[in-house]
């Protein structure tokens, strides 16, 4: 039985959904206790029990403690198995934190498997849909994990109802990365979107980005951001963006909300993008946590820059070496730039 304190570093959800697939990949049962416990809302909310129950499911596990405002749960899991899977969150929580829970034991379960979720697509805290079909399944793939994404209507805080599909082809293990340099920068691309609001907001998120990335990147770099109108069944907006360096992507995401400017949603996006381009490293921050889990059970050596060590970055090593033996080390200052080196054993 593994012990985790669910409090420690990031002390989130993320804790215990790195938990989770990780119990589900080595067969390991744990016991997590202080669930977000330093949260104002601590214990298990809608969304992380959708995790539990997920992982539940695909690995026939038999859990204790699964319930709203539970700060202590106990995991022990079956075997995992392939197959067609729908899960409804019921709330505007995230369906892509509850794909990151299951897309590694399923993508080791020997058979494809389609996994169909209800809830968030485009919500604080988490990585949108684009960021998780532009970004992370490319990169994914290259560690020789192959998923399919596709989105059939966008879910928005508060009353979610998104859909999106993602289909699993099995794979024997991944590959090792190594990426502490990246080409130039090649183009910028992205969508700024409005849900049941009007086009213009998406006009002015889309001119206030632009605005930026003319103004404070030195390269002359071709830039297309799309308007998009939304399918949803409650009003919002957000802007993505994605920067090519070569074949590398990287992604940044700024979402609205009641009384915040469409300029500012803009601008955050763009800064975020400016800020991470000029660091020089090939990994965006919020790619970095998500290597981790699939870079401690690769087949080599791993070794890549990131343009900021994120606290999630830490917790996730931690939680990771709960369950998998491999070595790590990280060169480099919280919130900095830095190197992550991952040797598997």
């Amino acid at each position: 039985m593994v012990d985790i304190d669910g409090s420690y570093g990031e002390g989130g959800g993320q804790v215990l959904r790195t938990a989770l697939s990780l119990s589900c990949i080595t067969g390991r049962p744990f016991r997590i206790h202080n669930i977000r416990k330093g949260r104002q809302k601590p214990g298990l909310m809608p969304q992380h029990l959708v995790s539990v129950h997920a992982a539940q499911r695909i690995a026939a596990a038999e859990v204790a403690g699964d319930f709203k405002g539970s700060q202590e749960l106990s995991f022990a899991p079956g075997r995992v198995t392939a197959g067609d899977f729908n899960f409804d969150i019921g709330t505007a929580g995230s369906v892509s934190l509850v794909l990151q829970t299951i897309i590694p034991p399923l993508l080791l379960a020997g058979k494809r498997s389609t996994v169909t979720l209800r809830g968030g697509t485009h919500v604080p805290f988490s990585p949108c849909f684009n960021y998780l079909s532009e970004v992370f399944a490319p990169m994914l793939a290259r560690l020789c994990g192959n998923i399919r994404l596709s989105i059939g209507s966008h879910g928005f805080y508060p009353k979610g109802g998104g859909e999106v599909r993602c289909v699993i082809e099995p794979t024997t293990g991944f590959r090792g990365l190594q990426l502490t340099e990246r080409d130039p920068i090649s183009a910028i691309s992205g969508s700024s979107a409005v849900a049941r609001l009007p086009l213009d907001i998406a006009e002015r998120q889309r001119q206030a980005a632009l605005e930026v990335l003319h103004r404070e990147l030195a390269e002359r770099v071709p830039v297309a951001i799309d308007l998009l109108e939304a399918q949803s069944h409650g009003p919002g907006t957000f802007i993505f963006l994605r920067a090519d360096y070569g074949e590398l992507r990287t992604g940044f995401t700024a979402l609205g909300a009641r009384g915040k400017p469409a300029e500012t949603v803009g601008h955050e996006a763009s800064a975020e993008l400016v800020t991470h381009h000029a660091t020089g490293a090939p990994v965006d921050p919020h790619l970095a946590d998500q290597l981790v889990l699939y870079l401690a059970m690769a087949d080599s050596k791993s070794e890549f820059a990131t343009s900021r060590i994120s606290l999630h970055l830490l917790t996730n090593l931690w939680v990771a070496a709960r369950f998998l033996p491999f070595g790590h080390e990280v060169d480099g200052e919280l919130d900095n730039p830095g190197v992550v080196r991952i040797s598997p054993r």
